[in-house]
């Protein structure tokens, strides 16, 4: 059981869901442009001293093009339009409101995955979907409808984070940090120009700090965090985790806004406790193959799959080129990057 990566999923979830009530007040300031832009610059800036730890830098057209692609559209879709649609959404809806409707992601992410990134999901997986979605419903019938336009726009950023989410666990030869890096810096800035062209700046040091500050943590930790944990437990797994993050959000709303917290809010936080325990019991095992390959990403050499040899001892977690040989064998597995393959069976 990979509990770190689920606890790393869960911090992420829960610098994530501090953005929703925190952007509310900088919105009567910046437009969506250029909110988004100075969250995403921020979070380029809360990954820099990892970046600069970090012996090898890898640059997007240096990489292979299948990874370069992947990248792109991470970028495209987690980095420039999901966070356009959040926002543009909050300004019409309450926090608390569009902290809900974000649990969409998860519903996105698993039909995504399932249909297109052979995400598979066994049956303990789907009830915990099933107690999430409910979860979610009764928050959605405590507050009533946000608003259709809202609504949609949050739906519309959530498809475009189900896609991040996949094409970012998928991505190898380059580092969790990089990729935050890299995201952050095009997306920031292309989000940012974009706004500056099409209305005026009226922010003053403090909310520009402000955004940049919470797009550090919010944004650049949290996605840096989500990534690894991606990376460990699947795209689908780890985004039931991170759909806690609206009910960070809605608790964050209450505190800092002053909204009403309801008994609805504390059924729905049970199921999703109750949901969460029955995916950590999860059990996942049948025979597979491994194809050789070689890639770079983070590992270590305690589980089964990394046992090439290094010239000095190596433990814990690390980063470099290697190669893995052709194995077929029985475990319990994730779907992470070494378990994308057919399912014969819902073993």
């Amino acid at each position: 059981m990979k509990t770190s990566a689920f606890l790393i999923a869960l911090l992420s979830a829960l610098l994530f869901g501090a953005a929703t009530p925190i952007s509310k007040p900088l919105l009567e300031v910046l437009t969506s442009y250029q909110l988004a832009g100075l969250l995403y610059l921020g979070a380029a800036l809360g990954v820099l001293f990892l970046l600069i730890r970090e012996k090898k830098f890898t640059y997007p057209w240096k990489m292979d093009r299948k990874n370069a692609f992947r990248l792109l559209g991470a970028i495209l879709f987690g980095g420039v339009l999901g966070p356009l649609a959040l926002l543009a959404g909050l300004k019409l809806a309450s926090a608390a409101s569009v902290s809900m409707w974000l649990n969409l992601e998860l519903v996105a992410t698993a039909l995504i995955g399932h249909f297109f990134f052979k995400d598979h999901l066994t049956g303990k997986a789907r009830i915990a979907v099933i107690g999430i979605l409910l979860a979610a419903i009764i928050l959605a019938a405590g507050e009533g409808l946000a608003g259709v336009k809202a609504g949609l726009l949050v739906m519309l950023a959530c498809i475009c984070w189900g896609i991040d989410n996949h094409l970012t666990a998928l991505i190898d030869g380059i580092t969790a940090a990089q990729s935050t890096f890299w995201k952050g810096l095009v997306a920031g800035s292309t989000n940012l120009v974009i706004g500056l062209v099409l209305a005026p700046f009226a922010g003053t040091i403090g909310t520009v700090a402000a955004s940049l500050g919470l797009g550090v943590f919010s944004y650049g930790i949290s996605i840096l965090l989500y990534i690894v944990a991606a990376q460990q437990l699947g795209a689908t797994r780890s985004q039931m985790i991170f759909s806690s993050a609206p009910f960070w959000g809605v608790l964050l709303s209450v505190i800092l806004l002053g909204e009403e917290f309801t008994w609805k809010h504390g059924i729905a936080a049970v199921l999703f406790i109750l949901s969460i325990f029955v995916l950590l019991q999860e059990q996942h095992m049948h025979r597979h193959t491994h194809v050789s390959q070689e890639h770079e990403h983070l590992h270590r050499h305690d589980d089964g799959h990394h046992d090439h040899n290094h010239s000095e001892p190596v433990t814990g977690w690390h980063v470099h080129g290697h190669m893995h040989r052709s194995i077929t064998h029985a475990h319990p597995h994730w779907p992470d990057l070494h378990h994308r393959h057919e399912h014969l069976s819902n073993k």
